[in-house]
């Protein structure tokens, strides 16, 4: 069992996916491919930022993911073997037109397995599945609400984005 504020860091990870997974479906004239790498690096970042929440780990403010997968692999040397290509690019630098730039849809694809990978080997790590998650937090649902910080506590990071 996963408390709530992990399993918040998790819906809005697999959200994520789901953005990506609905937009690399699309023909490559509607496909959105810089949404597909933004949304992968973000699932990836949110996933292995809930493995070092699970396990009480403090760490910076970052979207870098070679600096989490750093901390991860300190807490866990099979970490070594989880690749994150350059999807940290894709979390800044590709949001914005100052050097503008559009990934071919070979590396939105590429992005979205990688984050597929990262997501099915933080799961095994927390003993969980899909099935674990709620796919929404419904206000009102068993007493959830909206910004609720009930649950907080688990995290042992201040800053933890």
């Amino acid at each position: 069992m996963i408390d709530k504020y992990l399993e918040q860091w998790l819906i809005k990870a697999n959200n994520d996916l789901k953005v990506a997974e609905n937009e690399i479906i699309l023909t490559p004239e509607d496909m959105v491919t810089d949404a597909i790498c933004f949304h992968s690096q973000q699932a990836v970042e949110k996933l292995l930022k809930a493995y070092l929440i699970f396990k009480q780990i403090d760490f910076d403010r970052s979207h870098n993911l070679e600096y989490l997968l750093e901390i991860c692999f300190e807490k866990d040397e099979s970490f070594s073997q989880l690749e994150v290509g350059n999807l940290s690019f894709y979390a800044v630098e590709i949001r914005y037109p100052d050097d503008f730039y559009i990934p071919t849809e070979k590396e939105a694809r590429e992005c979205l397995e990688i984050a597929w990978k990262v997501k099915e080997f933080i799961y095994r790590k927390l003993n969980i599945s899909d099935s674990d998650i709620r796919s929404s937090l419904i206000p009102g649902d068993e007493g959830d609400t909206i910004g609720e910080d009930e649950g907080n506590e688990s995290n042992s990071t201040s800053e933890p984005f």
